[in-house]
């Protein structure tokens, strides 16, 4: 089957594939993910594969400002490995994931074999981010924020530049929602390390 996806298209091209796609080993997925590199593809544990286009320019520079404010942070504080949106995980529901960034602790990473290192991660990130773009369904985000949290991680923020709101997702707790913050903060699971959102609401 042929899929033409227009560049210009932003909103995400969903094909419901149900227990076909569940067939399909990690490593299939993975190979078919690579011909298709220029797409940010994902696939759901219900079978449905996302097609995500390219970010606008927005979006995109937001994405790299937080990618570049962690990175400073996770070099010094060496702690765990971080990633950016272009990093896909398979979580143990069987999704597979990627979060606009994510940061793993070097227990967990270095137990992992090299060639699962190469392909998606076999694991949930201890710590996500999802950074909703103008054409994001809210909804849809935290749904997955709430799959995050239940396949294991410890933290979770769904930034919202649109509303100027952060959600904090943690496990065996209330999602938390901080209106136009200056500053958030993740600790304890990140010591030290707080997000100037001057620098995303921007």
């Amino acid at each position: 089957m042929s899929i033409a996806i227009t560049p210009t298209e932003t909103h995400p091209f969903i094909l419901n594939f149900g227990p076909i796609l569940k067939k399909i080993s990690d490593e299939d997925f993975f190979e078919f993910c690579q011909l298709n590199s220029d797409w940010r593809i994902e696939r759901t544990s219900d079978g449905e594969l996302i097609i995500m286009p390219p970010t606008g320019g927005t979006t995109g520079g937001r994405n790299f400002a937080l990618v570049g404010i962690f990175y400073a942070w996770a070099k010094a504080d060496g702690t765990g490995k971080g990633f950016d949106s272009s990093t896909g995980f398979t979580l143990p529901n069987g999704a597979e994931r990627s979060p606009d960034l994510a940061w793993v602790e070097l227990s967990r990473w270095n137990a992992l074999t090299e060639t699962e290192r190469k392909k998606f991660p076999p694991l949930c990130p201890d710590f996500v981010v999802e950074l909703r773009s103008e054409t994001d369904s809210i909804d849809a985000l935290k749904d997955k924020m709430q799959e995050y949290i239940a396949n294991g991680a410890h933290l979770g923020w769904l930034i919202d530049p649109k509303e100027k709101r952060v959600y904090i997702y943690r496990p065996q707790a209330q999602v938390e929602c901080l209106a136009n913050p200056a500053t958030v903060s993740g600790d304890p699971l990140l010591r030290g390390f707080t997000l100037d959102m001057r620098e995303i609401w921007d």
